[in-house]
């Protein structure tokens, strides 16, 4: 049973989170689909219900094209972000502020009636005081990691969203906070950003193996993941309903002890503050791409309590935090330093990627 046509302009639909969605929306006939990125994929087809729009955020003349792309939507998904530094400093913040002021100028002028945005776990700051495994839920006061400028620009594009929210009251007004997401062929990218010489092919191959019997992990390390395809159904699942307001998405949470195991090793507690400094050092030797911003948030941020999507949405996780982390794994394992993919011996199983 299909819902009446709508259509769906979906902002950053060529990334990992864009892939997931589009998946998901693929899936309901009643749906078109207006994918937007700078740099539409070469080998994707266009149909009847998925049009892409090459369109740089940056640009002077962007909330002007988008707006004109937007007239007639029902709704805008921003998934649009830079999720490290690269090059220029200044880069990543124009794009994730600027860009989302874009994306509310024109979903403003063009009328469209819901707004959705990709927040993430990092807004809700460090672990409540004295309660570090409480699970939050969406009512938690939003505070950034101060060490984080990921944190603190997703708190301040929530800021936009509220002014705008303000200035619109007719217009339904979303933001998904997801925690950390995971889906394999992601992984070159997430190597070239975080990973680096520091952490060779050799040592994750290794690891995937099963041939490590200690794993080094910061004490009292707790992760929540989620698949890039299962936040794609979460997120299809609040245009569904026109869902406002803030959701939480992730999957379970494991301690150092299960996520261990996912490479059949046992934890070795580290010394947080240890950690911290020689991830640090080998951050400014350029040899680790991870920063002490990112560290902070890994170990720091609370659990998310997901109890309204899986009530209003009905939703729930088909990969757990284990199944997505061995996924990671497994791809990290099968990417060259630069991010480039190597062959694989054999194709991955159902629900591996």
């Amino acid at each position: 049973m299909t819902g009446p046509a709508r259509t769906v302009v979906v902002v950053g639909a060529s990334g990992t989170v864009g892939s997931g969605l589009l998946d998901a929306l693929a899936a309901r006939p009643e749906v078109t689909v207006r994918a937007v990125c700078r740099h539409p994929p070469a080998d994707t087809a266009e149909s009847g219900r998925l049009a892409w729009h090459p369109l740089d955020l940056l640009a002077d003349d962007a909330a002007d094209r988008l707006a004109a792309i937007l007239r007639g939507a029902d709704a805008v998904v921003h998934l649009a972000w830079a999720i490290q530094p690269v090059g220029d400093a200044s880069t990543p913040r124009s794009i994730d502020l600027e860009g989302t002021a874009t994306v509310l100028d024109a979903a403003g002028r063009a009328g469209v009636g819901h707004v959705v945005f990709l927040s993430s776990q990092a807004v809700y700051g460090p672990h409540p005081p004295g309660e570090p495994d409480r699970p939050v839920d969406e009512s938690w006061p939003v505070r950034a990691h101060r060490g984080s400028r990921y944190s603190r620009d997703k708190v301040a594009a929530e800021t936009m969203l509220d002014d705008f929210a303000r200035d619109h009251p007719a217009v339904a007004v979303t933001r998904v906070r997801a925690a950390l997401v995971v889906r394999s062929d992601a992984a070159g990218r997430m190597r070239r950003l975080f990973l680096g010489p520091a952490v060779p092919t050799v040592l994750l191959r290794a690891l995937r193996a099963g041939r490590l019997p200690v794993l080094p992990l910061p004490a009292g390390l707790v992760l929540q993941l989620v698949h890039a395809d299962d936040l794609g159904r979460a997120v299809a699942a609040v245009l569904d309903r026109r869902t406002a307001g803030a959701v939480n998405v992730a999957a379970d949470a494991l301690g150092s002890r299960q996520l261990a195991a996912v490479a059949g090793a046992r934890p070795l507690p580290v010394p947080r503050l240890l950690v911290r400094a020689a991830l640090g050092l080998l951050n400014r030797l350029h040899v680790l791409g991870a920063t002490t911003g990112w560290f902070d948030l890994a170990v720091d941020t609370p659990v998310m309590d997901t109890g309204r999507a899986r009530r209003e949405l009905g939703w729930s996780p088909a990969v757990d935090t284990a199944h997505a982390a061995r996924i990671l794994l497994d791809a990290l394992a099968d990417t060259d330093p630069d991010g480039r993919s190597r062959p694989v011996s054999a194709p991955a199983a159902p629900g591996r990627g």
